[in-house]
């Protein structure tokens, strides 16, 4: 015994005095991990919060176990772009949002003990159990694969728009569970979060997940449960009511996307959220109404046979309205005696115990529309209490938990999963239709279109998993089904419906948008870009340069929807239908090859062959080739006359083809002022533009298309690479002509419409008119000082300008009405100053008519 307690003080005082290599790494790995307090001080975890925005579905993610959660647990600033994060809102820019909070759950038995982990739980606090360690190791991290000129960011990349986070549930200071008063069990696991999303207009409208849970603990983790919690809260940002109608419930199945040609149904498994009636205004769906809906799809877990749950309950104070529905006693794994869940109700499971039976029941909750509809005798279900039912079946403030399990993880073990979130348009058709509930759920079930968030969910799983291609090279393609086209046909075709099972996270891509540049004159906007990588980049699968043309778009704000085109550029080329007698189901002309250019139809057929001599009705024959029919139209629209057909025109119209690929191997005559190849440059003029308001202007990219695979031209977004200008005098002009400075409206009149007439809070939906105002100074110098101020010489606010000159907005600045105190300017006669950084200054007067 004295031996053992010599030796034990000797490794005590070595662990906490030495520098050997174990304590160096036993503490490293306890700051690491668990972010711990040491004995200089706190460490600060490395939070952040972030938005995915590059597509149609903005969400927040960040390092601790939530999405969403700006409003409640997540930091409002993106960390990395210093925007506003945004809770998840559908479509961009409309300020709906789709879901208040979304947190990762797991649970496991350790020995002899219950222990579940959360992001949060959405109604008790100091659940938040998940933390990342602190800077850098615990920094959250962006990838893309649009900036392949930036190691930094592409190397790695797998979307557009990847979002890598790291966190565990180990961290010493978790405060004690606020219900039960028990302190934080952590289970030992580290997450690795990555999340993934594109612009494609085939995958805008999803994000794709994947996860690795890595035990790091020394015990093994039995029993596992993994799942998601999903309060939603749907409806316009402002509205402080927007929780208290939301429905949601489950679809295994949606009819296949090869309808009409194959057509099957296919297991999805998706959880949904939605408003009951989408908030239509006056009768009709607005642009403040929701009509819209997201869920949640699970297109992998840790082994092919695990058991799925779904539950969702209404989290309420009063333990009469706390309800979720429930098996009855003795079914399934309900245990013969009444289980409390801790609230005194039926809904929301409190305290690890609890929380750990959710995750495990393996129960199918019916939709909540059917709620009203449960009756005392049923065979499966609980009876529900009855005061609130009405208002349950109506919607409700809901959330639902969607999990699985079990499976055992032994330490430094791990186990994937990944998940899409989705959403889907136009899911309320009829805003009438909330009048069939509670009673009539079949009839309102019926009204309600799930077709494009089907859509949505089966492009999540084919970007997750190609279809038909074999990743790993093990020979397996995945799974197909081979389709008859009618009840008597011998002859059939094969889909692929299903990957091989080894995640791809990749889909056809449009060529990237080119370099664009804006130069603003009064009225209108010069337009310069270069499409080099648009013109040069393989596509992905094809691995040829599929680029076909250039769009210029201009609109008055940055939602995808808002954009009109202005101008059009592609090839000239044709599409070759070929008449094939042996077509399903029936014999007709079909598209297999890419776009011909004129030349290479003309060295096939002669120098003077019209391929639009040849259409459906009066086909080509080939002279060599009697049985061969073909005909021809154009791809897109054949504006191929650059300055005649399109006013998109070449900066440098003699400029031959470059010399080399690469610029640092060509001449200096080849290449612009800043370095650009003058082969790809290319401008327009876009006037008639009223110069007093912001212009959004974007050129896109798009290519032909792959007939191989059937899909469609695909394009570069609209929103994703817009810049914005006003139509004033540039930077260059105000200083070579010494234009001076000038500010509008003037005076300013509170009761003059400008929010209604769009001149001001075109996009702010979500705020009140007092906090939207503009006043505009333009013909500013590049840097600057603009100070206003009251009649008797009091200081009302003070803006610093500074602004790099070849940024098409260095002239203009926009003053928010709001005093230096935060408060809205009142009535009367202002002044105001502009002190250049040379020291020259300006003088001029305001007006505001409250």
């Amino acid at each position: 015994m004295k031996i053992f307690k010599i030796v034990a003080v000797i490794i005590l005082f070595a662990l906490l005095f030495s520098g050997s290599a174990f304590g160096r790494w036993s503490l490293e790995l306890d700051a690491k991990n668990n972010a711990a307090t040491s004995p200089l001080g706190a460490v600060d975890p490395a939070y952040c919060t972030v938005s995915h925005r590059i597509g149609q579905l903005v969400l927040a993610v960040s390092n601790k176990g939530v999405l969403a959660g700006v409003t409640a647990w997540s930091d409002p600033t993106d960390c990395i772009t210093g925007a506003q994060n945004r809770d998840a809102e559908y479509p961009k820019e409309s300020a709906i949002d789709y879901c208040f909070a979304c947190c990762f759950w797991i649970g496991a038995v350790v020995g002899r003990d219950t222990m579940v982990s959360t992001g949060a739980d959405g109604w008790i606090s100091n659940s938040e159990e998940f933390r990342p360690a602190y800077e850098p190791f615990g920094n959250l991290i962006y990838r893309s694969i649009r900036f392949p000129e930036q190691p930094d960011l592409f190397e790695g990349a797998i979307s557009e728009e990847d979002y890598i986070a790291v966190y565990s549930d180990t961290a010493a200071y978790v405060d004690d569970n606020a219900w039960d008063g028990l302190p934080h069990r952590p289970l030992n696991i580290e997450v690795t979060q990555r999340s993934f999303a594109w612009s494609y207009s085939y995958a805008e409208d999803f994000i794709l997940f994947d996860y690795e849970i890595r035990n790091i603990g020394v015990t093994t983790l039995e029993d596992v449960y993994m799942g998601f919690y999903n309060d939603s809260d749907v409806g316009l940002r402002i509205d402080q009511q927007r929780h208290t109608d939301d429905i949601c419930g489950f679809r295994e199945t949606f009819t296949s996307l090869y309808e009409g040609v194959c057509e099957f149904e296919d297991t999805v498994n998706i959880a949904y959220i939605a408003d009951n009636d989408g908030d239509p205004e006056g009768g009709i769906y607005t642009d403040i109404s929701c009509p819209d809906v997201t869920g949640m799809r699970i297109v992998r877990t840790p082994a092919d046979e695990l058991n799925v749950s779904f539950n969702w309950w209404i989290s309420n104070g009063d333990p009469g309205a706390d309800f979720g529905p429930r098996e009855r006693d003795g079914i399934g794994r309900w245990p013969e005696e009444f289980r409390d869940f801790g609230t005194g109700g039926l809904g929301t499971p409190e305290g690890d115990y609890n929380k750990y039976f959710q995750l495990m029941n393996q129960e199918f909750d019916f939709d909540q529309i059917e709620s009203a509809t449960i009756g005392p005798t049923d065979a499966t279900w609980l009876y529900p209490p009855q005061e609130d039912i009405a208002d349950v079946a109506n919607g409700f403030d809901t959330r639902y938990l969607l999990s699985f399990g079990p499976f055992d993880i032994e330490p430094g073990q791990r186990l994937p999963i990944s998940f899409a979130y989705v959403a889907g348009q136009g899911f309320h058709q009829d805003p009438n239709n909330v009048n069939n509930l509670p009673y009539n759920p079949d009839i309102y079930y019926a009204n309600l279109d799930f077709s494009d968030l089907a859509l949505n969910s089966t492009w999540a799983g084919r970007v997750y998993d190609n279809p038909g291609v074999d990743t790993d090279g093990d020979d397996n393609f995945g799974e197909f089904r081979v389709c008859y086209f009618d009840v008597d046909s011998t002859q059939a075709d094969t889909i692929w419906y299903k990957g091989d099972g080894v995640p791809d996270f990749r889909g056809a891509s449009p060529p990237p948008a080119p370099v664009t540049w804006l130069e603003p004159a009064v009225g209108g906007i010069r337009v310069r870009f270069n499409g080099y990588r648009s013109e040069t980049t393989r596509d992905v699968f094809s691995r040829i340069a599929d680029w076909e043309g250039y769009r210029v778009y201009v609109s008055r704000d940055e939602r995808e929807g808002s954009f009109s085109v202005v101008a059009s550029y592609d090839r000239e080329d044709y599409n070759k239908y070929v008449y094939n007698p042996e077509m399903l189901p029936e014999a007709g002309f079909e598209l297999r090859d890419i776009p011909f250019t004129l030349d290479s139809l003309r060295a096939l057929y002669g120098d003077t062959f019209d391929p639009m001599a040849h259409n459906q009705s009066n086909p080509f024959q080939h002279p060599e080739h009697v049985d061969s029919l073909f005909y021809f139209e154009p791809q897109d629209f054949n504006a191929s006359e650059l300055g005649r057909d399109t006013p998109i025109r070449k900066v440098y119209p003699d400029q031959p083809f470059p010399s080399s690929e690469f610029i640092e191997e060509m001449d200096p005559s080849e290449l612009t002022d800043d370095g650009y190849m003058k082969y790809y440059e290319y401008e327009l003029v876009i006037d008639s533009l009223l110069p007093s308001v912001e212009w959004y202007v974007s050129v896109t990219a798009f290519d032909f298309g792959s007939p191989e695979s059937d899909l469609q031209a695909l394009e570069s977004a609209k929103s994703v690479d817009a810049k914005a200008a006003y139509p004033l005098s540039s930077a260059e002009l105000v200083q070579s002509q010494n234009l001076k400075v000038f500010i509008y409206p003037n005076p300013y009149r509170a009761d003059a419409g400008y929010r209604s007439d769009g001149f001001e809070g075109r996009m702010d939906t979500d705020r009140p008119d007092d906090r939207v105002r503009e006043i505009h100074f333009a013909n500013l110098p590049p840097r600057c000082t603009i100070r206003i101020y009251s009649l008797d010489g009091d200081l009302v606010r003070e803006l610093e300008h500074d602004v790099d000159p070849s940024d098409p907005e260095s002239t203009h600045h926009i003053w928010d009405m709001i005093t230096r105190n935060t408060q809205m300017v009142v009535s009367g006669i202002y002044f105001w100053t502009v002190e250049a950084d040379n020291g020259e200054t300006q003088i001029g007067k305001l007006v505001v008519i409250m």
